[in-house]
């Protein structure tokens, strides 16, 4: 199977981190949708990326329907729940909380990227506030845990490793570290784990 993307997508990087925690044979295709002659919209056809392409030819859009499906393809590790409806809920929710802040991020990158005569400053705020609202609901919710729902890694754990890298890259004047130490030293921890050094080096 194929996964087109760019290596700035934060949506991109939750689809490769379960595929390589998963240990799921693929190959990694940087496909800018903007580019000329990119595949991505002839195999998604909202024409966005991540686009996960299997060995038939058949399409897989939109990175939570990724991670939900490259889940199910062997169980080494689970990464999110099968059996404990609840626990299933509380890693979606995990899930929902890392992409909602990757969708404000990405809400304000468009805005400050437009001349400052354009940019919708009650747009930059509203994105803004909610991201740091989120950040110190996942830091309460987080504390001292090794991981975000029970003893293992899961999507949550990936998805929030996702959101994080992204701040770091478009969003380099928040100190979310300084704010959250607890958060600042389980980001550390998951950076040190092979999946998520691969995605940063490529």
């Amino acid at each position: 199977m194929k996964l087109l993307g760019t290596n700035t997508s934060p949506y991109v990087r939750k689809a490769r981190l379960v595929l390589l925690e998963k240990n799921i044979p693929h190959t990694y295709l940087i496909d800018a949708p903007r580019e000329p002659g990119s595949q991505v919209a002839r195999a998604n056809p909202l024409g966005r990326i991540p686009a996960l392409i299997l060995d038939d030819e058949t399409c897989v859009f939109d990175s939570t329907v990724i991670a939900d499906y490259v889940d199910t393809l062997n169980d080494t590790p689970i990464l999110i729940p099968r059996t404990d409806a609840l626990a299933r809920m509380r890693v979606k929710r995990w899930e929902a909380l890392a992409d909602g802040i990757m969708d404000s991020a990405v809400v304000v990158r468009i805005e400050v990227l437009r001349e400052k005569a354009f940019q919708d400053a009650a747009t930059i705020t509203r994105h803004n506030d909610a991201i740091t609202r989120a950040l110190s609901h996942i830091a309460e919710q987080l504390g001292t845990r090794q991981w975000c729902e029970g003893n293992a890694i899961t999507l949550a754990d990936l998805a929030l490793t996702s959101m994080l890298v992204y701040l770091d890259l478009r969003q380099t004047e928040r100190d979310w570290r300084a704010a959250h130490p607890n958060l600042g030293a389980w980001f550390a921890r998951m950076r040190e784990r092979a999946s998520v050094k691969a995605t940063l080096e490529n």
